[in-house]
């Protein structure tokens, strides 16, 4: 029996049978790809996708000045060059939603750890020019206001930030600004209208899609019943917009969405990464004694929140692959009150290595702050195997490019080789498991090395599948490259 017929056999036996080779292929060209979902994934054997734990690094930012408060939320962090740029909602009292007395703060940061927030002189807040306000008696605009720094090519310098905010009753009010200090209204009339809009609005430039997004807040029933969940609608200008259209989400369970945070990832900016917010309605933690110790507001203990990871590839979909908490509530009573744990909008890099989440916690407290959360590069999840190994093996793929690139890690004794195949999952000559170096360590971007070397050129644009075998592993991204 000759060794393709073996190899074949194998396959079948270890359930890693390819599907029919008429399937279409997914062109990857030269994007990077992430373990996050099973886009790539044909088949598992001993190997599964894992959900990774942020690590929390800390409070960078107390909600401690008179207009801040208590109440601060609906948080933007925003990487324009080298400057990090912090916005959020100044509310120091319960019950003023959509009121005068709700402001747009700004901070700032050089690094995206230690931040400031720069006096900037642009409204009297109590009696003083002094504070860190951007946008101040525009009611209900300062409820909700979520800026993001516009990345289409033909947008005008003077629009090089964006925002949209707004209520049900107002609708969705445009707002343009150069350096994102200055903020001015687009047009007289709101943009978009059919939505309840009675959280953090976000939209953002696809160069995917060639198109404005936003995903906003609907309900699943006529008015405020059902579950909160999240609706997306698309433009070509910012100003007019299609039909909203309900984002799905597979075939899991519906819950409580209250803040989507959906955006086009810094490294991948064709995959949409949504750090949510999941909202437990009247899932009571905490006892009325233990609410009067920490001191947090009487009307906010009755639930609790915390942070799920969904993803998107354009369209109305979700995916979520993880039900599971992508960041839980610390350690204390603090953080097990309403409207804690709602997370930052963005990932963004905060070092060679790292990318950070910010997260508001300590809701309704004196002690409200923002806490930030790191992760590897490519970190939110991966490709896992254990000690035992496993495999597996690609959907059916075509790339541009020279080299294959891998974002992993193993133990010591740990590995990953990688084989390509043709569609029908035989091993291409020279390319095969036996013909790989071991790639054994901790690394961003390694290259793959077979015994002929690192070139794939000979097989781009080809339709292949890629069979990788891993030992006590982690794979969390892959990207053809020049």
């Amino acid at each position: 029996m000759n060794k393709r017929l073996l190899q074949t056999l194998g396959l079948l036996l270890a359930g890693l049978s390819p599907a029919a080779s008429g399937d279409k292929p997914l062109e990857l060209n030269d994007r990077r790809e992430l373990l996050v979902d099973d886009y790539l994934i044909e088949k598992l054997q001993q190997v599964r996708l894992v959900l990774h734990e942020p690590r929390d690094e800390g409070i960078v930012l107390r909600f401690d000045k008179p207009w801040e408060g208590a109440f601060c939320g609906y948080s933007t962090v925003i990487k324009d060059g080298s400057l990090y740029r912090l916005y959020y909602r100044g509310l120091p009292r319960a019950k003023a939603d959509g009121s005068n007395l709700e402001s747009t703060c700004y901070a700032e940061s050089q690094d995206g750890i230690t931040w400031s927030k720069p006096e900037l002189g642009l409204f009297k807040i109590n009696d003083s020019w002094r504070n860190n306000v951007i946008l101040a008696d525009a009611a209900p605009a300062t409820h909700n206001f979520s800026p993001f720094l516009d990345t289409c090519p033909q947008a005008p310098a003077e629009e090089r930030f964006k925002a949209l905010a707004g209520t049900e009753k107002s609708g969705l009010m445009a707002f343009v600004s150069a350096d994102g200090i200055h903020w001015q209204r687009r047009g007289a009339e709101p943009v978009l209208r059919k939505g309840l809009f009675d959280s953090q609005n976000v939209s953002f430039w696809s160069d995917a899609e060639k198109r404005y997004l936003c995903y906003f807040r609907t309900w699943t029933g006529d008015g405020y019943a059902g579950f909160r969940t999240v609706s997306r609608s698309t433009s070509t200008d910012f100003i007019h917009w299609s039909e909203p259209t309900a984002m799905s989400f597979g075939d899991t369970p519906m819950e409580h969405i209250y803040i989507n945070q959906t955006h086009a990832y810094f490294n991948a900016p064709h995959l949409y990464i949504a750090v949510a917010a999941r909202f437990m309605p009247n899932r009571r933690v905490l006892s009325e004694e233990q609410a009067r110790q920490i001191n947090v507001d009487p009307g906010y203990f009755n639930d609790c929140s915390d942070v799920v990871l969904m993803t998107s590839r354009g369209g109305a979909v979700y995916d979520r692959t993880f039900m599971e908490a992508f960041i839980a509530p610390g350690i204390g009573w603090s953080n097990w009150v309403s409207r804690s744990n709602y997370p930052a909008l963005n990932v963004v890099p905060t070092g060679e290595n790292e990318m950070s989440i910010y997260v508001n916690q300590n809701y309704a407290q004196p002690s409200a702050c923002l806490h930030r959360y790191s992760l590897r590069r490519d970190g939110f999840a991966s490709l896992t195997a254990g000690y035992q190994g496993g495999e597996m093996l690609s959907k059916i793929l075509t790339f541009s490019g020279e080299r294959l690139l891998l974002n992993f890690r193993t133990s010591a004794a740990g590995q990953i080789s990688v084989e390509i195949c043709d569609e029908s999952g035989q091993p291409l000559p020279g390319f095969a498991l036996a013909d790989c170096k071991p790639l054994i360590g901790n690394e961003l971007n390694r290259a793959v090395v077979w015994a002929h070397g690192e070139s794939v050129a000979a097989l781009a644009g080809r339709p292949i599948r890629l069979r990788l075998a891993m030992k006590d592993a982690h794979l969390y991204a892959l990207q053809f490259v020049r």
